[in-house]
């Protein structure tokens, strides 16, 4: 079965608060106005985080400009987040967090056996299936709630406190507070969102060395490092290529979920002709009339700059055809048009989900407004492969300098 993991972001920009290194604060509560102690305070998606003292202040010191979630969780309180946009003063933040409300959730009978099974495929789909999924491992896995459709195929996740795994592969403990979770196993689809933030393990030199090439591993050609190569205007430096891609639906092949039900209810009624018809229609490409422009995009083509500074936006008709040539890429995927005469790249293709055809990035590298989906390499991101979006790589790691060395 053909899956497409879509990662969507789509976050409503509030009044910018601007900072540069450091934004310190105090939290109380607003029904008593007493100091929220031991607070949990991060920036969503970095390794910046704290706790709240006895007196509710906290402080985050030498943050990396760009956009950020400020996140503030307790026990019993509602969760706080603000957008905060660092730059070149500093962020104090006062704020009053309410108790939270009781949500009554459905509740699902299930048995442990019902559970393990949805759970296997939660860690599939979360953390990922690559080598670093190897050495991922979940702490507190009995604060996950599972239901799961069968005639829908969907499973949801859901959880009242921080998740939390220890990635010993680029030694990071990932704490995430999960808003959603959806696993469509007919689209193929996954949708999940949440607050996260990485904390270092603790290791000997040897493993933070082992750490490092790792990490380093994960960033080059990863979306992240596309994004912060792309407003660099360092596309071709980095290794990266852009092309105009126009494909069309194949009007021969039915919709997916009319596929899995007809083969699922002919297979049922032991109707084998029917169900390896619907069976062919599955293998059958979903596009056809497929056209790849051969000369990359330039850059001045697809970004501009928003209304906020540090925020650019990257727009483009179509899909975006993305190569980076100083990896290659083993895996078959099936609806990702390739060249005969072209080399097994890491390649993504970038579509949009709305009829606005643009989403924004910060200087991270980071999409923070707009839904874009990702077919291809960066479709196999998950957890295991994750950085903190203030990750700095080590050039000296750069699959482009070692390409250039055995050029030479």
């Amino acid at each position: 079965m053909r899956f497409w993991y879509l990662i969507i972001f789509c976050l409503l920009f509030p009044a910018v608060i601007w900072a540069q290194g450091t934004i310190s604060g105090r939290i109380i509560r607003s029904d008593t106005k007493n100091p929220v102690t031991g607070a949990n305070v991060f920036l969503s998606n970095s390794s910046y985080g704290t706790s709240t003292a006895n007196d509710g202040t906290f402080t985050l010191r030498d943050v990396r400009p760009g956009q950020y979630t400020l996140t503030i969780a307790h026990l019993g309180l509602a969760q706080y987040t603000q957008t905060v946009l660092v730059s070149n003063e500093p962020i104090k933040i006062n704020v009053e967090m309410t108790p939270k409300a009781i949500q009554l959730r459905e509740v699902t009978i299930t048995t442990h056996a019902d559970w393990l099974r949805n759970f296997e495929q939660f860690k599939k789909e979360f953390i990922g299936t690559d080598e670093n999924a190897k050495y991922c491992e979940i702490k507190n896995p009995q604060i996950l709630d599972f239901t799961y459709y069968k005639t829908q195929k969907v499973l949801l996740a859901a959880a009242n406190e921080f998740l939390i795994v220890d990635n010993h592969a680029l030694g990071y403990r990932v704490k995430f507070l999960i808003d959603t979770f959806r696993s469509d196993g007919i689209s193929g689809i996954i949708t999940y969102s949440g607050q996260k933030v990485f904390e270092e393990l603790p290791g000997k030199a040897a493993e933070k060395k082992k750490w490092e090439i790792n990490r380093d591993s994960s960033y080059y050609g990863s979306s992240m490092h596309f994004y912060r190569s792309l407003y660099k205007d360092r596309l071709w430096e980095e290794g990266f290529e852009m092309h105009r891609y126009i494909r069309y639906l194949n009007p021969e092949r039915p919709p997916e979920d009319v596929i899995q039900m007809k083969y699922e209810r002919f297979r049922l009624l032991g109707r084998a002709d029917s169900a390896n018809k619907y069976a062919q229609y599955d293998r059958m490409s979903k596009y056809f009339h497929e056209t790849l422009y051969p000369e990359p995009s330039f850059v001045s083509q697809v970004l501009g700059r928003s209304s906020q500074p540090g925020i650019f936006a990257f727009a483009f008709p179509d899909c975006m055809y993305i190569v980076y040539t100083k990896k290659q890429d083993e895996t078959f995927y099936r609806d990702i048009y390739r060249p005969l005469n072209m080399v097994n790249y890491q390649t993504t293709v970038l579509s949009f989900m709305t009829k606005e055809r643009v989403c924004f990035f910060d200087m991270n590298g980071i999409v923070v407004g707009g839904s874009v989906l990702n077919e291809g390499t960066w479709s196999k991101s998950r957890l295991s492969q994750l950085l903190p979006v203030d990750y700095q790589p080590n050039p000296e790691n750069s699959p482009a300098k070692s390409f250039m060395i055995k050029k030479q």
